[in-house]
């Protein structure tokens, strides 16, 4: 475990945000150089990877994939391989999750597969919602088509090395709206001669806080938080003519969402018009739920019990996004939770660190998912 912990190590040391990955990405490269795969494909999606070993035999095909990208956040710890890069740090354990995969490419080049596929993808821009997208949609992947796909993902409040596992909804459905209301601008002293934004912002406001069901066990689960609001500028002397507001809406299906989302774009459209303003609606970082299917969460389960690893159901979905969901759209996958501490500070906080001790686990897991499919 040294050499994956080194690397674990360094790639936290030099976090790059998503959608300039360039330098992880060859860091990947030249560790891929020794543990060759049979075939790499580069530049998916941008700088995402995919290493592809292969069986002497034909047989089924799984799909591994992690990230690459870090966050925009300044990190406060000070140990030796701290984050050189200021206001950027691997604050969500991509670092953890590529030092699993590259572990795993190690094993299977020490290990040649006697049957079937292993691809391991390694995503960039998995943070901001364009990573999955961008890579499903590279005509170099065209002809990847997995029997199976899975991705973990390091969650701090669990015990180092369990193993949470859930049918269905594993991670929400999350996505944003911008709401842009453009009016007239007037003298303050004769608003009447202007069309200003103050109430319908104040209504839609309302409207959305009304529509939230907080309640996670319910199918109409609808968790609406805002996250910004402008309007007009500070002169005191003229009555304000744009607006902007924007929110964040969770949902624990992807029907659920779809349906939420054009119920709230229809009465956006009908406040504005009451107040005679025009709108522009946009979306962002949007991700699909994980919506595990129940024969890829069974090889998991039967996985981590031949290892003797703690598993636990969980009977909630998380409510962060991840745009694995695509790839549980497109194909038979899931994804599943490693425990990293019951004491660990939180994914995103500034003081988070991904457990050197549970890479180990993931390998572990990951290839014993490879030996239950392809040997079944």
């Amino acid at each position: 475990m040294k050499e994956l912990i080194q690397l674990r190590q360094e790639l936290h040391k030099y976090p790059e945000v998503s959608g300039n990955e360039s330098k992880t990405a060859q860091r990947i490269l030249d560790f891929l150089a020794k543990y060759k795969p049979n075939q790499i494909i580069k530049n998916l999606g941008g700088v995402g990877i995919l290493a592809i070993y292969k069986g002497k035999e034909d047989g089924k095909s799984i799909l591994f994939r992690c990230e690459l990208d870090a966050l925009p956040i300044q990190e406060i710890n000070s140990f030796d391989y701290k984050s050189l890069y200021e206001g950027v740090s691997h604050k969500c354990g991509h670092d953890g999750h590529m030092a699993i995969l590259c572990g795993l490419a190690k094993t299977l080049h020490e290990n040649p597969l006697h049957k079937g596929t292993v691809m391991l993808l390694f995503q960039p821009a998995e943070e901001d919602g364009n990573g999955a997208k961008r890579v499903l949609n590279d005509s170099n992947f065209d002809t990847i088509k997995p029997d199976f796909a899975f991705a973990l993902h390091n969650l701090p409040a669990f015990k180092k090395h369990q193993i949470i596992v859930k049918e269905n909804t594993f991670t929400c459905a999350v996505n944003s709206m911008i709401i842009k209301l453009n009016g007239k601008t007037s003298h303050a002293g004769e608003p009447e001669n202007g069309i200003n934004p103050a109430l319908a912002i104040a209504e839609i406001t309302t409207f959305f806080n009304s529509k939230i069901n907080a309640n996670l066990a319910s199918k109409e689960y609808c968790l609406i938080t805002p996250i910004h609001i402008s309007m007009g500028e500070k002169a005191y002397g003229v009555s304000a003519g744009h607006g902007e507001i924007h929110f964040t809406i969770r949902s624990n299906s992807n029907a659920q969402m779809s349906s939420i989302e054009s119920n709230l774009e229809e009465n956006v459209n009908e406040i504005a018009s009451k107040y005679n303003l025009k709108t522009k609606i946009d979306w962002t970082e949007s991700f699909q739920a994980n919506e595990n299917n129940v024969e890829a969460v069974n090889f998991i389960r039967k996985s981590a019990s031949n290892l003797n690893l703690a598993i636990l159901e969980k009977e909630l979905p998380f409510t962060f996004g991840e745009d694995f969901g695509l790839f549980t759209q497109k194909f038979k996958g899931a994804m599943l939770g490693l425990g990293s501490g019951e004491n660990s500070p939180a994914l995103h906080n500034p003081d988070y660190d991904f457990p050197d001790e549970i890479v180990e686990t993931g390998v572990n897991l990951f290839h014993q998912i490879t030996k239950e499919i392809l040997n079944a």
